[in-house]
């Protein structure tokens, strides 16, 4: 269903950029179909079905948004990334440490405290 409503936001939102590219420009400025006479439509005939179509495809533009903002809203995915980290009690607070631990650097105390070397047992 999402992806019917999104495939027809996507068509309605590129005939609108086309149909207001269409317009004729006041200003001069993007209008495609400002240019001279000569038409196979009169202006104010163009003018008129150019402003009805902007408007029926703007309402369409606005009717899907809407739809795409409710099935996003009741779909089944989490509604935040937070929501989907799993949060640990255990985690929250550092171990103290008391000295003895399994780091690189009491592996290296350990090491230095045995006698390196062959062992020779004492002669009774």
């Amino acid at each position: 269903m999402e992806t019917v409503v999104i495939v027809i936001h996507l068509m309605v939102v590129l005939a609108l950029v086309l149909v207001v590219l269409l317009q004729r420009s006041e200003g001069g400025a993007l209008g495609i179909g400002g240019g001279g006479g000569g038409g196979f439509m009169s202006s104010r005939g163009t003018a008129n079905v150019l402003t009805r179509v902007t408007a029926i495809l703007a309402v369409c533009f606005f009717v899907t948004s809407l739809a795409l903002s409710l099935i996003a809203k009741h779909s089944d995915r989490p509604s935040s990334v937070l929501d989907s980290v799993p949060t640990t009690t255990e985690q929250s607070a550092p171990a103290p440490t008391t000295g003895e631990g399994n780091g690189i650097l009491n592996q290296l105390r350990q090491q230095s405290d045995q006698p390196s070397g062959p062992q020779v047992p004492a002669a009774q």
